[in-house]
């Protein structure tokens, strides 16, 4: 119901000029749109979540390069020593490819999943089109899985 609602809000803000016969097609491509983004989104999420489920950030504002020495795990006590050690193995790795990254890729992957901005958002925050959003996010995620990959670590 709430990407039915977005569809139709989407409708409403861009097509609202167009003639009422016109409006069922926009919305039904609309709607597919929104459908298709949503399991776009839930696939990414379900792929990096499970990285940094562990880690939490800090509340005050930092530049990328500094975002991973802000990262530390929540329950460093109860965690095992081995575990504890595969945490800071893998931030260590992801890490690196994230410094690897070009930086427009860097800034949209850490606004887009690191700090929960929608696409509209990063536009604004990087100033520039959300069309330019979406392919430094995916050239990123394509980057970084790559990167993963060559380190020994897959989805």
């Amino acid at each position: 119901m709430d990407l039915v609602q977005e569809s139709m809000f989407k409708l409403a803000e861009k097509y609202s000029h167009l003639p009422i016969s016109e409006l069922p097609p926009v919305f039904h491509r609309i709607l597919q749109n929104t459908i298709r983004d949503y399991y776009r989104r839930q696939k990414i999420r379900n792929w990096w979540t499970p990285l940094f489920s562990s880690f939490q950030h800090s509340e005050e504002e930092s530049t990328d390069q500094e975002w991973i020495e802000q990262i530390h795990p929540q329950n460093e006590q109860t965690l095992r020593p081995d575990s504890s050690l595969e945490q800071k193995q893998l931030i260590e790795i992801i890490e690196k490819g994230i410094e690897k990254l070009p930086q427009r890729q860097r800034e949209a992957f850490l606004l887009r999943y690191w700090e929960g901005l929608d696409v509209r958002e990063t536009a604004k925050a990087m100033g520039c089109s959300e069309g330019s959003v979406k392919t430094h996010c995916s050239r990123a995620l394509e980057n970084l899985t790559g990167f993963l990959s060559q380190q020994g670590i897959s989805p």
